[in-house]
């Protein structure tokens, strides 16, 4: 990721810059202030006896700009009224701008109708969002990028992939025995765009998704993988990880030796991270800090931190400057996400 000098000198006003967190992703916010050299605002959050929120900001936010972050991972439920209150109290108590950060948006997967009587719930928050007092979106890596569409406020899905280049360039690879993986047609665009950054050739897997947690894969199409010894596979999150263990099988068939699995968005639910630190054939599992990680000793897991990147992206906003000035990926001038 590239930014200018000036970019990255340029400080906010703290008495104009109110920043605000949830309960959701405390460490990624934390991260964002620190390289916004800015407080983070005290937020008090408690329950009644009744069980219901209670919320209270810990700073005027009159006549200010508002950016309140938080992630929306479990308890989902719990931490989306979160922020809809917060975003509510900063629209009563008169702020000038209310920016909602929102770094891993998970009902970006609700995002058609596939079947009777069920809600698109991602159109349903964006607009619960706007109702409350959101004024401006900013998250990362919508798994369906058609749910930008579904905002009626200005939305910008940033993107980590030149944080993943950063990490994976300096090991050099052979684009003779090294190869990217797309686990399905959604994620292809995305994964070519990082092959590309790479030097390496890309493979698009045909998939078919049974139910939440189980996948066939039919084959490889596009370049195939046969006599490469190496797969990155490219993904934008991984809930239980059933997907990537079908993947990495269906390589190893394909003589494959080594698999890299990077993700925007490590949710790793129901034992996913144990699952895929189970498969030898996996090495390493690179994610962000969207969602919180913990690692333990030994883990195969490694987490690259996004706090950069949204203070970036929030200091453009606030000098009201292109956010995608920001990305520099050589001969790429734009990017699917922006």
């Amino acid at each position: 990721m590239s930014q200018s000098p000036q970019s990255l000198t340029q400080m906010l006003d703290q008495s104009e810059v109110r920043l605000f967190a949830g309960r959701s992703n405390p460490a990624l916010a934390g991260s964002i202030a620190e390289n916004l050299n800015i407080r983070l605002e005290e937020t008090h959050v408690s329950r009644f006896s009744n069980d219901n929120l209670f919320v209270q900001l810990g700073a005027s936010v009159r006549g200010r700009v508002v950016y309140i972050v938080q992630s929306l991972v479990p308890p989902v439920s719990d931490h989306l009224v979160e922020l809809l209150m917060m975003l509510d109290i900063a629209k009563s108590a008169a702020a000038r701008e209310i920016h909602a950060v929102i770094p891993y948006f998970s009902y970006a997967r609700s995002d058609k109708k596939d079947a009777p009587r069920i809600s698109i719930t991602a159109r349903l928050v964006a607009d619960l969002l706007h109702t409350a007092g959101a004024t401006h979106i900013m998250t990362m890596t919508l798994h369906s990028p058609q749910v930008h569409g579904f905002f009626s406020i200005p939305a910008d899905p940033l993107t980590a992939r030149g944080l993943f280049a950063d990490y994976f360039l300096p090991q050099q690879f052979n684009p003779d025995d090294t190869i990217v993986v797309a686990p399905d047609m959604g994620s292809a665009k995305s994964a070519a765009r990082f092959a590309d950054m790479l030097g390496l050739g890309v493979a698009t897997a045909n998939k078919t998704r049974i139910d939440d947690t189980r996948v066939h894969y039919g084959g490889l199409i596009g370049r195939q993988v046969s006599g490469f010894k190496r797969a990155i596979i490219h993904d934008d999150e991984i809930a239980t990880g059933g997907t990537i263990v079908e993947l990495t099988r269906l390589l190893v068939e394909h003589g494959l030796e080594e698999v890299s699995v990077l993700c925007t968005h490590g949710v790793f639910l129901r034992g996913g991270l144990e699952r895929l630190e189970a498969v030898p054939e996996i090495k390493e599992i690179v994610t962000t800090d969207t969602v919180p990680q913990k690692v333990n000793p030994g883990s195969k897991l490694v987490v690259l931190s996004t706090g950069p990147i949204f203070a970036g992206a929030i200091r453009q906003n606030y000098y009201h400057r292109s956010i995608g000035e920001l990305f520099d990926f050589g001969d790429r001038t734009q990017l699917d996400e922006l």
